[in-house]
C-alpha cells in the first residue's frame, strides 16, 4: 500500500519555463522526487551590451542538473508536438514559459497541464502580472496554480497564496519573493492533486496584464506623482520608466512622491525641474504634485545618485523633461 501511495505522489513531469522566476519551482519538483523527463525553455538569444548569445536561467539550471532540454523555435509544428507527446508525461508544469501551448500539448499529459501564475487570478491574466499590479497601485497580489485551458490564464484554479506588496517594492523585488512562494504552492498542489477541487474562474471578474512594450515606460509628467512613482517601480527591470534630457533617454530607478510644500511650485509646467542642487532633484507632475528623484541612469552610462547626475550635467531649475 505504501508503495502505491509513493507511486501516485511522484510523477513524470515536463517542466516548461524560461526566466529565473521559474527555477525555484523546478528545484522544488526535483526535491519532491518527481521525475523531470524534459525541460522546455525559450531558444538562446543575444543579450546584454555585447549582444552575446545567452541561455535562459532555467536552461542553465537544467543543464547543471543533467536534465534533458528542448528549445524549439516554434511549438506549433508537427515535430514539436511529436517530441512533446513522446515524453509520455503524467503532467506538464508551466512557469513563465513565454508561449501559449497548442491544444495538442494540453491534451498530451495524462493529468493535464498546470500553470504557476504570479497573480491572484482572475486578476491580472496575461504576460506581465507583477509589473501591472505595482503600476496600477495594488496593495496585495499572490500566486495561483491552475489547470491550463485554451483561453489565456482562464483555467480552473487549484490553489492560491496571497501576499502584500511593499510600499517601495519594485517588480523585480516582488518577483523574487513570489518565485519561492510559487514553488511552495506548486509543491502543495502536486501533493494534493488527487484531492483538490478545481474552481472555475469568472470572466466578468478578470483584469488583464498585457505584454510590456518599450513605450509603456515613457513618463507622462502630466500624471500624478504617485502614478509615476509606481511606474518607476513597476516597469523594472524592463522597459524601465524613462524621460528625455538633452535629447537622450534618462531612466529613473528610484523616486518618491515629494510631500514637502517646499517641493511644490505653483503654476509650474508638468515635467519642470523645480530643484536641482546637491541631493535635491525635484520635478513637477500633474495635479499639483511633484516627484523627488534619488537614482537615475543617463543613456549609455551607469546608474547614479541625483547628486552625481547633477554634478555631471548642466541641468538647471526651470528646464523641462520631455
Amino acid at each position: 500500500m505504501g508503495h502505491l501511495r509513493f507511486f501516485e505522489s511522484t510523477m513524470r513531469i515536463v517542466f516548461m519555463g524560461t526566466p529565473a522566476a521559474a527555477v525555484p519551482s523546478l528545484q522544488r519538483c526535483l526535491d519532491d522526487g518527481h521525475e523531470i523527463v524534459a525541460v522546455w525553455t525559450q531558444p538562446d538569444r543575444p543579450s546584454g551590451r555585447g549582444n552575446k548569445v545567452a541561455q535562459s536561467p532555467l536552461k542553465e539550471f537544467a543543464l547543471a542538473h543533467n536534465l534533458a532540454v528542448q528549445q524549439p523555435k516554434k511549438i506549433k509544428t508537427d515535430e514539436s508536438r511529436e517530441i512533446f507527446v513522446s515524453h509520455a508525461a503524467d503532467l506538464a508544469v508551466v512557469v513563465a514559459y513565454g508561449r501559449i501551448l497548442p491544444v495538442d500539448f494540453l491534451r498530451a499529459p495524462r493529468r493535464g497541464c498546470i500553470n504557476v501564475h504570479f497573480s491572484l487570478l482572475p486578476q491580472y491574466r496575461g504576460a506581465a502580472p507583477v509589473n501591472w499590479a505595482i503600476v496600477n497601485g495594488e496593495t496585495r497580489t499572490g500566486v495561483t496554480t491552475m489547470f491550463i485551458e485554451e483561453q489565456l490564464d482562464a483555467g480552473p484554479i487549484l490553489l492560491q497564496q496571497e501576499t502584500e506588496i511593499g510600499a517601495a517594492e519594485t517588480a523585480a523585488e516582488l518577483m523574487s519573493r513570489l518565485a519561492p512562494l510559487g514553488a511552495d504552492l506548486l509543491s502543495d498542489t502536486l501533493a494534493r492533486l488527487a484531492d483538490l477541487t478545481p474552481l472555475p474562474q469568472h470572466d466578468k471578474d478578470a483584469t488583464f496584464a498585457p505584454m510590456l512594450e518599450k513605450d509603456d515606460g515613457l513618463i507622462k509628467w502630466s500624471h500624478d506623482a504617485s502614478v509615476i512613482e509606481r511606474s518607476v517601480r513597476g516597469f523594472q527591470p524592463w522597459p524601465n520608466a524613462y524621460t528625455h534630457h538633452d535629447a537622450q533617454r534618462l531612466i529613473l530607478w528610484r523616486t518618491a512622491v515629494e510631500e514637502s510644500i517646499a517641493g511644490l511650485k505653483p503654476g509650474a509646467t508638468a515635467g519642470e525641474v523645480i530643484a536641482a542642487h546637491g541631493d535635491d532633484l525635484i520635478v513637477t507632475c500633474g495635479a499639483d504634485t511633484s516627484l523627488r528623484l534619488f537614482e537615475v541612469q543617463p543613456e549609455g552610462k551607469r546608474r547614479m545618485s541625483a547628486r552625481d547626475f547633477l554634478n555631471g550635467t548642466h541641468l538647471r531649475v526651470g528646464e523641462i523633461f520631455e
